[in-house]
């Protein structure tokens, strides 16, 4: 008798990943696919990705990454469209609000703390 039909594994297993509002998400958390991808190409494995992310099951990591793996081409596809959209949000945010006082203290703090007292 062979090992698959011991354990009674399933033909096939879904990969935990949903889209919401043209957003590929994993499972029924909001962290997203490029959040996950971006991680694993950083370095991590799936168990600290999982760690990072407490609302994913490390399991589900290891099946995002495994599709990921056999996707490539389509998944960087989609990750490049979702940086292109992000980019110019942000361009038409800055467009729309030039002297946003929020934003120069926000940018502000930001150089503050990559340059302490520089």
């Amino acid at each position: 008798m062979g090992a698959s039909t011991m354990l009674g594994m399933p033909a096939a297993v879904d990969v935990p990943l949903r889209t919401e509002d043209g957003v590929i998400r994993v499972g029924r958390s909001r962290v997203t696919l490029d959040a996950v991808i971006a991680d694993f190409h950083g370095g991590a494995s799936p168990e600290e990705i999982a760690r990072h992310y407490s609302a994913l099951h490390v399991s589900d990591v290891y099946l995002v990454i495994g599709y990921y793996l056999r996707n490539q081409a389509d998944i960087d596809a989609y990750i490049d469209a979702q940086e292109r959209l992000a980019a110019d949000a942000r361009r038409r945010y800055e467009a729309d609000h030039p002297n946003d006082p929020l934003r120069e203290r926000l940018i502000a703090a930001l150089a503050e703390k990559r340059n302490p007292g520089g």
